[in-house]
């Protein structure tokens, strides 16, 4: 579905690194954060088989990928991702 799409996840402290106009995302308010909103997902189509270089430039004990999308659909299933549903009996 999305062949060419890569992800990363990044420590929520690092979104002022990000070049908004290299992913898909068009803001910070865009982003889709954690439960705990200490980390975040970003996205880009990777046509050229390269890293946007503001994601690169961010030291990797901040980051955790590349994930292809499905392997970011099991991540974002996990708890830290996905807030459980209370309240139905």
């Amino acid at each position: 579905m999305y062949n060419n799409r890569e992800f990363m996840i990044i420590n929520a402290s690092q979104v002022n690194a990000i070049n908004f106009e290299q992913v898909l995302e068009t803001s910070a308010e865009t982003l889709r954060y954690s439960v705990d909103q200490s980390l975040f997902l970003v996205k880009w189509d990777n046509t050229a088989n390269s890293i946007p270089s503001s994601i690169a430039n961010i030291p990797s004990q901040y980051k955790q990928g590349p994930y292809t999308y499905e392997e970011i659909l099991d991540i974002l299933a996990t708890s830290t991702w996905t807030a459980p549903i209370t309240g139905i009996p």
